[in-house]
């Protein structure tokens, strides 16, 4: 059959760190230089929400004034892990928590700037904001000493480019979770999934169908080793194939995709690739057969690229599955909303999730809407068309583990639509 074909450009430049030396430099660049660009997109948007107001600091708050404040939210949180709880000789007084959230009613926010910080209280709730987001606020400091909100700025979606007239239905595939080498992966039904999309399953129908598929995405957490293998102990000799054999695997299962379409795989916090955001490329001597084919692309976690001048980006989960720890949403979508509302993929970082200090930028700010932002390894397939206030329209998705689910995600690039393709090896399913 005969595939069609689509422009790629790879966009991820931002994310490899090359030339970077680590000196022993803090965090506090880089909540500085988060700080310092979104002051300038909010200041923009003060005269127009809130005229008349005057743009303060911290220290140069009026007891009673009315003003605005931009600066970098802090939240204090009772339940957060913390390392010295490990070596504190006493037992904490404070309850188990669930490890999955570390929401507390106690919790409150505190808003950072240069000069100082100030307590937070009155219209900003808590739980749906965390650490590491830079907002405006408007309000006045009380006599206790807080700053009472009246309203929230946020910087909102950014500006997007057109969405580009495509005059043919073209997918792009994405698929998480694979963990070949784990009790839960299932080589049949990723099989079934390599055969429909190479076309080699299904009527002539569902083969038209596969030859639109021009590009597949693995969005992290491809194998999965025993972790009794990642203890920081010497392996036998007789286990060291053992870690091996799931990459192989993988290895020989990409090469069947790469033979026939190109494939963009990504590290995800299971994968053998640096822990910190952002994940580098996995190295292309573990694909020994995949990597001699040039349609195979080993990508950076976030992966950003463009389809046809479609703008994609995404990651692998672990900015999203963070936020699930220390705010609360009704799905996972929202918390993709809210991101992109924010302006930045990973807030989070480097309070709770890890990532390169770096001293001249932040990689991870938002400065052009996506049309399509997906986020891999989670519970569900979930998706939703996010409308902005300036006619943006981004595709949001949420990829499940396909190892759990045998659900794989294609999207149409001529309209954003998105089906499921699904397998299953069951008979009662």
């Amino acid at each position: 059959m005969e595939r069609k074909q689509a422009d790629y450009s790879n966009l991820d430049e931002r994310y490899t760190i090359q030339g970077e030396r680590y000196q022993g430099q803090q965090y506090s660049h880089i909540y500085y230089t988060r700080l310092h660009h979104m002051r300038t997109l909010l200041h923009a948007l003060v005269p127009s929400r809130k005229p008349h107001l005057p743009v303060t600091t911290v220290l140069g708050l009026e007891k009673g004034k009315d003003c605005v404040l931009v600066g970098t939210l802090y939240k204090h949180m009772k339940l957060k892990p913390s390392i010295l709880d490990e070596y504190s000789k006493e037992r904490s007084a404070i309850p188990l928590v669930k490890p999955h959230n570390f929401m507390h009613s106690d919790d409150n926010l505190i808003l950072e700037d240069e000069s100082g910080r100030v307590a937070l209280a009155g219209a900003i709730p808590p739980a749906a904001y965390v650490t590491g987001v830079v907002v405006a606020l408007h309000g006045k400091e009380t006599s206790a000493g807080n700053f009472l909100v009246e309203d929230v700025m946020e910087a909102g979606l950014p500006p997007q480019s057109v969405l580009p007239c495509i005059n043919e239905d073209k997918y792009v595939v994405f698929v998480s979770g694979l963990s070949v080498g784990s009790s839960t992966f299932n080589p049949l039904q990723f099989q079934l999934l390599i055969d429909h999309i190479t076309g080699h399953l299904g009527d002539e129908n569902e083969q038209t169908i596969a030859s639109k598929i021009v590009r597949v995405v693995v969005a992290g957490n491809s194998v999965h080793i025993a972790p009794r293998f990642l203890n920081g102990q010497t392996v036998a000799a007789k286990d060291q194939p053992r870690i091996a054999e799931p990459i192989k695997e993988l290895d020989i299962m990409l090469t069947q995709l790469v033979a026939s379409l190109p494939v963009d795989i990504m590290p995800g916090c299971n994968d053998p690739a640096n822990f910190s955001l952002p994940q580098q490329p996995l190295h292309r001597c573990l694909f020994s057969g995949a990597s001699t084919y040039n349609t195979f692309s080993s990508c950076p976690n976030p992966h950003q690229f463009d389809l046809d001048n479609v703008k994609c980006i995404g990651t692998s989960g672990q900015n999203i599955d963070d936020l699930y720890r220390y705010s609360d949403a009704k799905d996972r979508l929202e918390f993709m909303e809210r991101t992109l509302k924010w302006r930045h993929l990973a807030p989070t970082a480097p309070n709770s999730l890890g990532c390169y200090p770096y001293t001249d930028k932040d990689p991870f700010l938002v400065e052009t809407c996506p049309h399509v932002y997906f986020a891999g390894n989670q519970d569900k397939y979930e998706t939703r068309l996010l409308k902005g206030t300036e006619k943006q329209q981004v595709r949001l998705i949420s990829i499940p583990r396909f190892c759990e689910s045998g659900i794989a995600v294609m999207l149409n690039l001529r309209n954003l639509e998105c089906s499921t393709l699904s397998f299953s090896t069951s008979f009662d399913a």
